[in-house]
């Protein structure tokens, strides 16, 4: 799966790199509401759903933030260059 997803990515124009990350943030952070409602309807005892609800969310928190990242820098190519007064 990592090869054919190097593969389908590689072949997207770099116009469209900008809606699919955001299309990933959307879906990260449904991942991340998701496992912040499992880890509230867990048992106390249950470190196993504790531990991977809390790793869900670190996770999903670190791929939305790093899609923003992305995102800004992808746009800020397409921002126009303001030449600098003399």
């Amino acid at each position: 799966m990592i090869f054919v997803g190097i593969e389908v990515i590689g072949r997207v124009p770099s116009v469209l790199h900008t809606p699919l990350m955001s299309g990933a943030n959307a879906i990260h952070g449904v991942v991340i509401i998701g496992a912040i409602i499992v880890m509230g309807k867990a048992e106390h005892d249950n470190y196993l759903a504790l531990i991977l609800g809390f790793l869900a969310v670190i996770l999903g928190t670190l791929n939305v933030v790093g899609g923003f990242v992305v995102t800004d820098r992808m746009l800020e190519m397409f921002r126009s260059k303001s030449k600098p007064k003399k």
